[in-house]
């Protein structure tokens, strides 16, 4: 998490600096908005603007949006003005810090705007085949799609391979391809050059040099734009850039990790996405399975935020009773992890006496969370078994038996690292049965894992043993 702080560093200021950094931020300071666009444009880059609501930060927006720079700011202030703090919101600003600051409030303001402190945690076997592969592929230069439901925690996934990797120690940049305009997207990821267009008052630094010799992190790349897809090609197979305006490419030495909540192999069908560049970004393939599809980690993943959330409100960690337990194991969790994390949040608000009980897992609205009526009492081996069972199956509900096939040869042959004999034995079919599978799922554009490796191909060796 990169903070930049624009003000004249008062005594109270300098205490919510001194705030971020204990969360774990990194911190830059300027004390005029003219700087902070300065910093921006020469790839000093940040997550986030801390701006004094003293300061002109209307101003600051459109300077910044003159650059097509695209960084949430959060104004701050020590004299807690309404109308002052009113006009940083009208002006741009997302939220308002009032100083003196509250630990918590800065800390909910840091996690609003970056994931950096949400560790990999699993305990169901699904996702721990899952790292277990991340694990194999963290230390390579190869590019890795990470797919799978919205929620899931692909940005997680992204970053514990990064933390992995040989770039460990260099730049972890982060873009959501999702939520940057598109005619803001192309000079955040490249840059551009003075004068490219009207506004363009000096050379301006993109996300893929602010990166180099470390990982970009592509969120959501199924919403880019064709023009800048193929731009997006060339930089991963060239290792060279081109900022906007530019007469010459700059060279780049990056990890690219993409990310992506859609079936790119439809989007490819569907004339939205290139398949040149899905071949390029799907050199190994993460899938990270949906939160019904690996129940056992429901349990460790709400002890995890009620832990978190606990200390993050100042109250005491009080456990989930058991029939809570029930309840979370019951609910279908089509919002996944994410929706978790907000259910446990809330519960730890609500919570009275010395457990979190049902009445206190609620939905958005209040509602109890589905499967909190009529919960079973017996919370034996046996019931657990059921629900984990139950959870497992409904997952499968609405697909066809061809998908439901689809899954099940291609997670066996995931489970055994690409070997085809093993994966066919499993099975109980014939080894040219599966080869001849694998060749028509690799027909369909899936990328199929190749034999002893571990490592997601694109069809080629789908019929070696």
């Amino acid at each position: 998490m990169r903070l930049l702080v624009v003000g004249r560093l008062s005594g109270q200021l300098a205490a919510a600096v001194k705030m971020a950094m204990a969360h774990g931020a990194k911190v830059n300071h300027v004390e005029r908005t003219d700087q902070a666009t300065e910093q921006l444009r020469r790839g000093q880059g940040a997550d986030l603007l801390m701006v004094d609501y003293n300061l002109d930060i209307g101003a600051l927006i459109a300077a910044n949006d003159a650059e097509r720079i695209y960084v949430p700011v959060v104004a701050c202030g020590v004299d807690n003005d309404a109308e002052k703090a009113a006009a940083a919101i009208r002006a741009g600003a997302k939220e308002f810090i009032p100083l003196p600051p509250e630990a918590d409030l800065i800390a909910a303001v840091l996690a609003a705007v970056a994931d950096d402190e949400r560790p990999m945690i699993s305990a169901d076997p699904a996702m721990k085949a899952v790292t277990q592969l991340a694990d194999q592929v963290a230390r390579s230069e190869a590019s890795i799609l990470i797919t799978g439901e919205s929620g899931v925690g692909k940005e997680v996934m992204a970053r514990y391979l990064h933390t992995h990797s040989k770039r460990a120690e260099r730049p972890f940049i982060s873009v959501n391809c999702a939520a940057i305009p598109d005619n803001l997207l192309e000079s955040e990821l490249f840059g551009h050059e003075k004068g490219a267009f009207t506004g363009a008052v000096a050379r301006r630094i993109g996300k893929f040099e602010e990166a180099d010799g470390g990982t970009l992190l592509l969120d959501e790349i199924s919403e880019m734009d064709a023009r800048l897809q193929a731009k997006l090609l060339r930089a991963i197979q060239e290792r060279v850039i081109d900022r906007v305006g530019g007469t010459k490419p700059v060279p780049v030495n990056i990890r690219i990790i993409a990310t992506s909540n859609r079936d790119l192999a439809k989007a490819v069908a569907e004339g939205t996405f290139r398949e040149d560049l899905l071949y390029r970004l799907n050199v190994v393939n993460l899938r990270l399975p949906s939160l019904r599809e690996r129940p056992g980690d429901i349990a460790v993943l709400a002890d995890h935020f009620v832990k978190k959330y606990a200390a993050a409100n100042g109250v005491p960690v009080r456990p989930l009773s058991a029939d809570a337990r029930r309840t979370l194991a019951a609910h279908r969790w089509p919002g996944n992890v994410r929706e978790l994390e907000n259910a446990m949040h809330r519960a730890v608000l609500l919570a009275v006496g010395t457990e979190i009980d049902v009445d206190a897992i609620r939905l958005p609205d209040g509602q109890p969370l589905s499967g909190a009526v009529g919960a079973s009492v017996d919370s034996g081996p046996a019931a657990r078994a059921a629900q984990t069972a139950d959870a497992v199956s409904r997952a499968y509900v609405g697909q066809t038996v061809a998908q439901m096939e689809k899954t099940l040869i291609l997670d066996t042959l995931a489970h055994c690292l690409g070997n085809r004999t093993h994966a066919a034995n499993i099975l109980g079919i014939s080894i040219r049965t599966l080869r001849n599978k694998l060749n028509e799922y690799a027909d369909e554009g899936t990328p199929i894992m190749a034999p002893q490796t571990g490592v997601a191909g694109t069809g080629y060796g789908a019929s070696a043993a």
